[in-house]
């Protein structure tokens, strides 16, 4: 247990739940010292001086005297780097075969007795003591890898771990990491790669329950993404660099990963910053293509109680909803702490009006969606237990014992989702229960809910906890996707988590869970969103209002704002936690989120757009402000801001009292989208932000999908600057199938006074169009 662990622990004693967690841990602990191994002298390693290499396409393998490096570049220009024996499979992350090396590139003699490879975009060379530079095609260095170091038991057995220090430029920023409370830029400390929870976003750097080992490093020179392909507990630290001034040295800035096990491998892409992604969605697949009505607003309802006053709480609140004129999409049946919408955990016996109410909700045009959780609760006699125990799909201690664990009340089992078999005894139980349920949200395994020592399939390698706990969500997610798309071929599954790794875009988005209701939570649930964004994870948002305490109803509006702009726009209605519903805040809290949904209704169109086309390349909905100009360092600081596509920049209200904010813009001109006032970027401009709205501007020259009054798509089209122009993309479909979607590139320009908006071929556009600006 570590020190955030240790004080989560402290502040849970003498209630309950801690009483509980306490004496959990406790036999976690009598567990793990039996099933682990014992502390043995280590002693330490390092590659040695090289003794040959063996070329192969796309690269070869290095001989060192202590150690081996593979080095392959793919087909696409992503490298991969292997020491010790280590290949891009068996992975987690990719999404299929690895993809097939380059046969342009090949393994060649270097200076000083080293060796390099060079490709069309990335040159990697390797030094005979086994430092890696990753260069440019034209010699600039990206990169620069130390040698690693590895302490192994001295006995010669398997085992270990090891540590590899970095450098790059003195100017590039860090961002990535997964989800982080800090950011999008991450500044300076040392960063957990390990998925925890329960509990709520501190104000320190580390996540709650969503952590990847992806770096994504801006730089004048250029951009690059590097992943540590290792599922263990690990550590990233980072120290940006500086540039140093007369006649002082420049200082690069450095990262240092250390990782408790496993294999020392990682994968390296460089180029722009789209292009990045889409090398990255490339590796690790296409994220998932979410249904029209998930870009709607939907609110999360924690309930408490029998059933019967469950059902009636989500009717009151959909009513509420409608009473009041507010579009709603989606209800969700959120985790309770007595009795939990453990759909499959529990039983159907625990909800049988749940079906009856998810069909009067549809009729409404708004889904149900209850949270699944991976804990089944030990009842014999229940039918998922049961069938679960006789199929032996349960997680094992070294021993073989059933690990049983305490989530929530009473206590519980957990399938291993790291075995094909398990996953697919856990989609059959979507089979029974999925009609005509929308599915479905995860909740998170928690940072010490299994031992370390509790034995996992891994597809069919073997191992233990400390290799699968970060993956498990992971694994939760693909038995649902899997599961879904056999159910329902014709629909695309809706499915988002609290927990996952590199490559769970495949399955779905995220949702950043338990973020404190203050002010320093609203500016964390957007580098939550960025953060992600730029790990290949486009689909995600926070609890709007926060989970834990009462928002005061100028921090709510201010959230709610936001939350309008984001890709997962969610409110959250937490027992206890005062008010969580629109109408529950005043009349200008309600008027002021009746405007901010009109715009996000509106903005539809402009939505299925941006998923389709994230769908296709990775690039995410919210986007850093440097995405097209990566060269601009002012841009790569400002951290109170986003672009939502290339379109519009959002500048959302982070600080109690602002009425007026400066925005920082990009290069090009900009529109104030409620006043049509036009700035000249690059700059910094101070626009007005009233309690009614967030100040949000467009791209001159911007063709942006929207919704007509009569509900069809319309262009909101803003006029490009003198000599300029402009364009636009429409990607339309049928809304939750697979149909392939009607695409439409547009053209943006002056013909005299006028704005003509064309396709790309030059023919007229069949939409309306209202010119702005």
């Amino acid at each position: 247990m570590d020190a955030r662990g240790l004080v989560r622990s402290v502040r849970a004693v003498g209630t309950p739940l801690g009483v509980r967690t306490m004496r959990e841990a406790w036999r976690r602990h009598r567990t793990d010292a039996a099933g682990l191994p014992r502390p043995r002298a280590e002693r330490a390693r390092v590659p040695g001086a090289a003794l040959g290499a063996e070329p192969s396409p796309g690269g070869g393998v290095i001989r060192f005297a202590r150690s081996s490096l593979r080095v392959r570049v793919a087909v696409g220009g992503a490298v991969f780097c292997g020491w010790d024996g280590a290949a891009p499979e068996p992975s987690y992350a990719l999404a299929g075969p690895c993809p097939e090396a380059d046969p342009r590139a090949g393994l060649e003699p270097d200076k000083n007795g080293g060796w390099r490879v060079v490709s069309e975009r990335v040159m990697v060379t390797v030094s005979r003591h086994g430092g890696v530079e990753v260069r440019t095609p034209g010699g600039v260095m990206l990169r620069r890898e130390l040698p690693p170091r590895w302490w192994e038991p001295a006995d010669g057995t398997a085992g270990g771990h090891w540590a590899q220090r970095s450098q790059v430029t003195p100017d590039a920023r860090f961002f990535g990491l997964g989800g982080r409370a800090v950011g999008p830029r991450l500044p300076d400390g040392a960063y957990r790669l390990w998925n925890s929870g329960p509990g709520t976003f501190d104000k320190g750097p580390d996540p709650l329950s969503l952590t990847m080992p992806v770096q994504l490093v801006v730089a004048d020179v250029g951009s690059h993404l590097v992943f540590h392909d290792n599922t263990w507990d690990g550590r990233v630290t980072l120290r940006q660099g500086s540039e140093g001034a007369g006649s002082g040295h420049d200082r690069p800035g450095r990262c240092e990963v250390r990782m408790s096990g496993g294999p020392l491998r990682y994968w390296v892409v460089t180029g722009p910053p789209a292009r990045i992604l889409h090398g990255w969605v490339t590796l690790t697949g296409a994220p998932a293509l979410p249904p029209d009505w998930a870009l709607g607003h939907q609110h999360a309802r924690w309930g408490s109680g029998a059933e019967a006053r469950q059902v009636d709480e989500v009717r009151r609140t959909a009513d509420g909803y409608r009473e009041h004129g507010l579009p709603l999409h989606a209800m969700h049946l959120d985790i309770d702490d007595h009795h939990g919408h453990r759909l499959f955990a529990d039983g159907r016996d625990r909800f049988p009006r749940l079906p009856e109410l998810a069909s009067e909700l549809r009729e409404r045009g708004v889904r149900l969606v209850p949270v699944v959780d991976p804990a089944v609760r030990v009842q014999p006699g229940s039918a998922v237990y049961d069938s679960g125990a006789a199929a032996d799909v349960f997680v094992r201690d070294s021993r073989g014992r059933q690990v049983r664990g305490a989530v929530w009340p009473g206590r519980k089992v957990f399938p291993d989702f790291t075995d094909p078999g398990v996953r697919k005894w856990w989609g059959g139980l979507y089979t029974r229960e999925a009609e005509p349920v929308s599915f479905a949200s995860f909740a998170a395994l928690a940072d010490r809910t299994l031992p370390l020592s509790a034995r996992h399939a891994l597809e069919g390698r073997g191992g233990d906890h400390r290799e699968a706990h970060n993956v498990y969500g992971l694994a939760m997610a693909r038995a649902g996707h899997d599961a879904l798309r056999e159910l329902r071929p014709a629909e695309r599954p809706f499915l988002f988590s609290r927990s996952g790794w590199a490559g769970m875009q495949r399955y779905g988005g995220a949702w950043s869970g338990a973020v404190r209701a203050d002010w320093p939570g609203l500016r964390a649930s957007l580098a939550l969103v960025l953060g992600l964004g730029l790990c290949g994870v486009p689909y995600s948002g926070p609890d709007i209002g926060g989970f834990t305490g009462s928002p005061s109803p100028e921090l709510y509006l201010r959230w709610f704002q936001l939350g309008a702009y984001l890709p997962l726009f969610r409110t959250h209605s937490a027992k206890g936690a005062g008010r969580r519903a629109p109408w529950e805040f005043g009349p200008e809290v309600l008027e002021g989120a009746r405007a901010a949904l009109e715009r996000r209704e509106r903005l539809l169109p402009y939505l299925v757009t941006l998923a389709h086309l994230a769908h296709r390349t990775g690039a995410p909905y919210a986007r850093p402000l440097w995405w097209q100009h990566s060269r601009d360092r002012a841009l790569r600081d400002c951290d109170d801001a986003f672009l939502l596509g290339d379109a519009l920049l959002v500048a959302p209200v982070l600080e109690q009292g602002v009425v007026r904010r400066t925005v920082r813009l990009p290069r090009g001109r900009w529109y104030d989208t409620a006043t049509g006032e036009a700035y000249e970027g690059p700059a910094r401009v101070e626009i007005a932000a009233p309690p009614a709205r967030i100040p949000v501007l467009a791209r001159a020259g911007a063709a942006i999908p929207v919704a007509g009054a009569e509900g069809g798509t319309e262009l909101e089209v803003w006029a490009p600057a003198p000599g300029r122009t402009g364009s636009g993309l429409v990607i339309s479909d049928a809304g939750e199938g697979w149909q392939r979607p009607l695409v439409e590139r547009l053209t943006v320009r002056m013909h005299g006074a006028e704005t003509v908006v064309t396709r790309e071929d030059g023919t007229p556009v069949v939409y309306p169009v209202r010119v702005r600006g």
